[in-house]
């Protein structure tokens, strides 16, 4: 299995209100309720129910044909966007954990969506670059926060202009805003290459950008017009 995430426990809101918005909110019914049940008694990383019913709200308001997701865990985020996007929508899903993705290959299986998921094993760098360009419509990033930095050129490659790129848990339960000497040796490079991201990125003229703080941060960018970023690849 991952290693559990240690922001889990670190609400970038006020944790009542974080309690409020999981347990108040619409719940899941069916399979997802059982994984999201199961994530959540098991202590396995998934996006939290606040990100959930905002994923659910966005997705029936822009309907997206073409999903790539850059980090599969056990397949809970990959489903759930399967039950929500257009009706001919496919998501493609990337990981390297057999662990984990063995798990969700089951999940996809017992929900037969096989046919509506295609699940891509491997490095994701790897597996990114080979991807053609203009392919997708909607990108959600949820992997390795370090490499968030250098997976961004080849996500504004294959994103079609106007497309939406959703990334992940970009607040560290608000330890972004701590100086580099606060932050313990294992976590800074983390702490580095997200400053260094959202540095690009929440001010570029080529993007609309707004950060939620929902579960540990949700950041969304807006592809407005083409830009070469591939000054970010030499890092």
């Amino acid at each position: 299995m991952r290693k559990l995430n240690e922001m889990m426990d670190r609400p970038v809101i006020d944790s009542a209100v974080r309690d409020y918005l999981r347990q108040e909110q619409k719940q899941l019914t069916g399979k997802l309720a059982d994984i999201e049940r199961f994530a959540n008694e098991n202590r396995v990383p998934i996006i939290p129910h606040e990100t959930v019913t905002y994923f659910i709200w966005l997705f029936n308001l822009i309907k997206p044909k073409q999903i790539l997701e850059i980090g599969t865990a056990i397949g809970f985020s990959a489903a759930l966007m399967v039950e929500h996007m257009h009706e001919d929508g496919h998501v493609t899903t990337i990981d390297r954990n057999p662990d984990m993705y063995e798990r969700a290959e089951a999940l996809f299986a017992e929900m037969a969506i096989e046919d509506r998921v295609t699940l891509m094993k491997g490095q994701a760098n790897e597996i990114l670059a080979e991807l053609p360009a203009d392919t997708y419509d909607f990108i959600f990033m949820d992997s390795a926060k370090a490499k968030y930095y250098s997976f961004f050129p080849d996500c504004m490659r294959i994103l079609q202009q106007g497309g939406v790129l959703a990334v992940d848990d970009v607040l560290q339960g608000g330890t972004i805003l701590d100086s580099k000497e606060d932050v313990p040796k294992y976590r800074r490079k983390i702490h580095r290459k997200l400053n260094d991201f959202l540095e690009v990125v929440l001010d570029h003229p080529a993007l609309d950008t707004t950060l939620l703080p929902l579960g540990d941060g949700l950041l969304l960018i807006t592809k407005k017009e083409a830009y070469d970023f591939d000054f970010m690849r030499q890092d």
